[in-house]
């Protein structure tokens, strides 16, 4: 079964309304078998695996030495780290069945709650945060704040080592349309790896230096798409990384 391609990006927002309607129809018997098939036989045998690691460890830890725990540690932690995967594929496979909404969406004022969202979750970081006031754009309200959590969240992940970290959210004019902008001064990435950005489960940095699903620019660049946009990074590494999408 193919992951990326049941449903094409924005197909169902540019039909014509009967052949919408049937495709809408095909897309959603197809997302509810993936769903399924995603959610319990992937899970199954997950589920097998953490649960004798965890008995083993409750049972028997005691009997192993630093190492053999260690070891069970791994495999509890893999299980873990495959449940969020398995999470974020379902997430993103509701993105292209999803209707979607068009009304006034205030992109600043959400920047500023995803912004204190994050504040309260790591009150220790002092970080230096302008978000461009007043910016309002025609969408999906609930689908354009996933936009702005994850661009946001990884501008506050990847400048998490940063003595003095930067966020900018702005909006330019570049080439005759209206192009919005997310910077950070953290950590970048060599762009000789761009393509891959924006893949499912395509990570650039390790998840030891900072944790993540590799789904969360896969979903953006699906939302951007369906409300008729593009996406894409310029980066240096070691000298932060600027997101930038366009929207209709």
């Amino acid at each position: 079964m193919q992951l990326l391609s049941l449903w094409p990006q924005g197909a169902l927002d540019t039909m014509p309304a009967t052949l919408a309607s049937e495709a809408a129809e095909v897309a959603r018997a197809e997302h509810e078998s993936f769903s399924y098939t995603v959610s319990h036989d992937l899970r199954a045998p997950l589920r097998v695996v953490e649960g004798f690691a965890r008995i083993l460890k409750e049972d028997y830890g005691r009997l192993l030495d630093r190492i053999g725990n260690d070891h069970l540690d791994r495999v509890m932690g893999a299980a873990a780290r495959m449940n969020s995967m398995i999470d974020a594929l379902l997430s993103l496979t509701r993105l292209s069945s999803q209707p979607l909404q068009h009304q006034p969406v205030p992109l600043s004022q959400l920047a500023e709650l995803v912004i204190e969202d994050l504040r309260r979750s790591a009150p220790e970081r002092q970080v230096s945060v302008h978000v461009q006031p007043d910016l309002l754009v025609q969408g999906d309200p609930t689908l354009l704040r996933m936009v702005l959590e994850n661009l946001l969240g990884n501008a506050w992940k990847y400048s998490s080592k940063c003595a003095q970290a930067e966020i900018r959210f702005e909006r330019q004019q570049q080439g005759g349309q209206l192009v919005y902008m997310i910077a950070d001064n953290g950590a970048g990435f060599d762009m000789r790896f761009a393509e891959r950005l924006f893949g499912v489960f395509q990570r650039l940095h390790s998840a030891s230096d900072f944790q993540g699903t590799g789904v969360g620019l896969a979903s953006v660049r699906r939302i951007v798409h369906r409300h008729g946009g593009e996406i894409w990074a310029e980066a240096e590494v070691g000298k932060g990384a600027r997101f930038f999408f366009t929207l209709r």
